[in-house]
């Protein structure tokens, strides 16, 4: 060790100390066998002298199922092992009885399935009854010419229907005789302030099966049965909600079967106010008010017309 001495006016520089002991060189020397404070440890480690590890280690030794062949334990137990017998030599993989086991997830119903019930639930809501609509399968009596479409119109056409080849035709025994026999006159002659179609009516084309191109045909044919029904007429209401098919060309918009909702009412002296009330009480419970109403022209239906949204 040095000190500067003053005392002779002049600075000089003499010797302090004979021996000079390093604090430091001792303990990192002895770092080993030295039990620090964290005081004394955490000066070392600031002065980056010192560096602290862990080391771990394992003592590994041979158990009692060692083998230099591992062989994986079955984890089903097949048929073919029964068979063989070869169970009896396997070693299998132990049950954890325990176990919670993987999550089921829960399925969902189709946007379409959802739309439908939700439409379902409102006519059941308004008092209409379902109609069963599960005939996808439809005579052309009853699909076209029910609902006095001419036998001639290019919807009854291979191009926009799709015919059956087997069964090709509806037995006409099958049909009501003297509701055909009306249907057929009101066709060719007219009847009721109408002219009709003035052009022959064939049973052939009324007998040939089809894919239903609507469900208007259920409701045709449910009309008829609550004409006959014992007690006569009795006021109804009647929807369906089903699917229905069209010879169309597939493109993104277009598939060749979709859904139609139908509704109708049968009761005496109802007019155009009473179904426009209809519409907006079924379009209310979907959450749409304000409609407008537009007359259109529709040949099956008289008076006619269209409904816009907001």
């Amino acid at each position: 060790m040095v000190k500067v001495d003053k005392s002779s006016g002049d600075s000089i520089i003499v010797r302090n100390s004979n021996d000079v002991i390093d604090d430091v060189k001792m303990i990192l020397e002895k770092l080993d066998s030295l039990s620090l404070d964290d005081k004394k440890l955490n000066d070392l480690k600031r002065r980056k002298l010192v560096k602290q590890i862990e080391i771990k280690s394992f003592n590994v030794r041979r158990g009692s199922a060692f083998t230099l062949n591992p062989v994986r334990p079955e984890t089903d137990l097949t048929p073919e092992m029964i068979a063989s017998g070869n169970w009896k030599e396997l070693e299998f993989k132990p049950y954890n009885f325990l176990s919670l086991g993987r999550p089921i997830t829960g399925g969902h119903l189709h946007p379409l399935l959802k739309v439908r019930t939700q439409f379902r639930a409102i006519f059941l809501e308004m008092g209409f009854t379902e109609m069963p609509t599960n005939n996808f399968v439809e005579s052309s009596f009853w699909n076209f010419d029910a609902l006095f479409q001419p036998q001639q119109h290019p919807a009854r056409d291979a191009h926009d229907t799709f015919f059956l080849t087997h069964p090709r035709t509806t037995n006409p025994k099958s049909f009501p005789p003297e509701y055909l026999e009306r249907v057929a006159k009101i066709h060719s002659q007219g009847g009721h302030r109408s002219l009709g179609y003035q052009t022959p009516w064939l049973i052939e084309e009324a007998e040939k099966n089809i894919l239903r191109t609507h469900t208007t045909g259920v409701s045709a044919r449910m009309l008829y049965e609550l004409a006959q029904q014992p007690g006569g007429f009795k006021p109804v209401k009647y929807f369906g909600i089903d699917r229905v098919f069209r010879n169309e060309t597939l493109d993104a918009t277009h598939l060749a079967e979709f859904h139609q909702i139908e509704g109708l009412v049968a009761d005496y002296n109802l007019t155009l106010g009473h179904l426009m009330g209809v519409m907006e009480a079924f379009f209310k419970k979907l959450g749409i008010e304000k409609l407008r109403f537009k007359p259109a022209y529709n040949p099956y239906t008289e008076p006619s017309m269209e409904v816009f949204l907001p």
